[in-house]
């Protein structure tokens, strides 16, 4: 479990991580009974929170966005909320405040802040698509870098989360990567099914599809360090994401990139600008997420399970079609590396890339004996299959140079993934070693 002793901060309560954790969850269940049959959009915007992202969600009108939104923020206290609906006529004063009139005498543009978005944590943008391109390339750097640039103001913001809602989506450059600002993503279907017409009417007469005041609030200053142990910036708690889960998470990133294609292909979808893709900067924010999973379930470190959680930022919420094709890259990988054992070979071959990487960085290490190199795990292996077969142990630049490589050459990979690693650490060899041997041939 998380450890809970932590220090007095002066602007950050103390951190009780097991109160904090119980506190969520009991917010999320409280909104789950506010907002019926959204469960999964519910846990989504959660995860936004968390780990300090924006969430987007599309649907029909009537369907209960607003509500959604307005009972999630209502579960924070301290946070200033900024909520406004978009059209085509807005500048973007309207999401940064007013342009300072005695400013503009002299001929410069610049917007007073106070009370807009980017001095707000939270924010609403409803029907979002019906801003004008203007407005929405104005919102990029707030949404991303935390901060408004704008001609020659810069203003760093204070944002936290935005949620956005719209009922169409519109393609374009700009939309395009504002869509990709937004991590976390979900439609919302109309419920058709009577019992849950029913529950969503008994909500309706009670409170008369407002957002009610809850039973309790989290402090946002406890969430935004949340955020900061998402981020792996807390100095409180540290969640460790060892580098075997990192890579294996990475693997099912890219497999299901690959399924998504193809099965665009199958639908007849043209090929080219339109693939499916998946940019660096929102598979970084996996690593943030799986954070956050460990997180609400008091570990200190990411687990293989987790992995399989991803889909929350990966597939569109309430789109089976994506949910089934993440759950099916992730159970073919999974199921083939306990398979093969390839779980433990992905392990060694990790370590293995850290002597690499200790090697290049103390170039003055390559003749020394392996065995003196401290935290390398893999060492140890290396050098008992060296006695063994090479018959030698005497440390020389030549002699590891041959105990690297022979040991990468006979080594059997599980499966093409395995396969693909040690080739990348054959190639990482042949440079660290100069490229070829004492005789100028390749060295593999």
């Amino acid at each position: 479990m998380i450890d809970t002793n932590t220090t007095e901060s002066v602007t950050v309560p103390t951190l009780n991580v097991q109160q904090i954790i119980l506190k969520l969850q009991d917010a999320i269940d409280f909104v789950n009974r506010r907002v019926i049959n959204r469960e999964e959009i519910i846990e989504q915007i959660f995860c936004a929170l968390l780990t300090g992202e924006h969430a987007l969600i599309q649907s029909r009108t009537g369907v209960g966005k607003s509500l959604m939104v307005e009972q999630v923020f209502r579960m924070f206290d301290g946070a200033r909320y900024f909520k406004v609906q978009a059209s085509k006529e807005q500048q973007p004063d309207t999401y940064f405040g007013a342009l300072d009139i005695e400013e503009l005498r002299k001929g410069v543009l610049h917007h007073n802040t106070h009370g807009s978005l980017v001095e707000s944590e939270f924010g609403f943008i409803d029907e979002i698509f019906d801003a004008n391109d203007y407005t929405l390339r104005a919102l990029l750097s707030l949404l991303n870098e935390r901060e408004l640039i704008l001609g020659v103001q810069h203003v760093p913001s204070t944002v936290h989360t935005v949620i956005a809602a719209t009922n169409y989506l519109r393609i374009t450059d700009i939309t395009e990567a504002l869509l990709d600002r937004f991590a976390y993503q979900s439609v919302a279907w109309p419920d058709k099914d009577p019992y849950v017409q029913y529950r969503i009417s008994q909500q309706y007469l009670r409170h008369g599809g407002k957002a009610v005041a809850p039973p309790f609030t989290i402090d946002y200053r406890n969430l935004a360090e949340v955020r900061s142990i998402c981020h792996g910036t807390s100095e409180l708690v540290s969640i460790d994401i060892s580098s075997d889960v990192a890579y294996f998470a990475n693997l099912v990133i890219r497999y299901y990139e690959e399924l998504r294609n193809r099965s665009l292909e199958q639908q007849g979808e043209s090929i080219g600008a339109g693939d499916y893709y998946i940019s660096p900067r929102k598979q970084m924010k996996a690593f943030d997420l799986l954070r956050a999973i460990a997180f609400m379930h008091g570990r200190t470190s990411v687990q293989y399970d987790d992995v399989s959680r991803l889909y929350i930022l990966f597939t569109t919420v309430g789109v089976d079609e994506e949910r089934n094709l993440w759950n099916k890259a992730c159970s073919a990988l999974s199921h083939q590396f306990t398979a093969t054992n390839a779980f433990d070979q992905l392990a060694t071959l990790l370590q293995f890339k850290d002597l690499l990487t200790h090697l290049k960085q103390h170039p003055e290490d390559l003749g020394k004996p392996l065995g003196q190199i401290e935290g390398i795990p893999v060492k140890r292996s290396v050098l008992e299959w060296a006695r063994e077969t090479l018959g030698f142990a005497d440390a020389n630049f030549e002699n590891n140079r041959r105990l690297i490589t022979e040991y990468l050459n006979q080594y059997q990979p599980a499966t093409q993934e395995i396969r693909e690693l040690k080739e990348s650490l054959q190639r990482d060899a042949r440079i660290l070693f100069g490229g070829s041997d004492a005789g100028g041939r390749p060295l593999l």
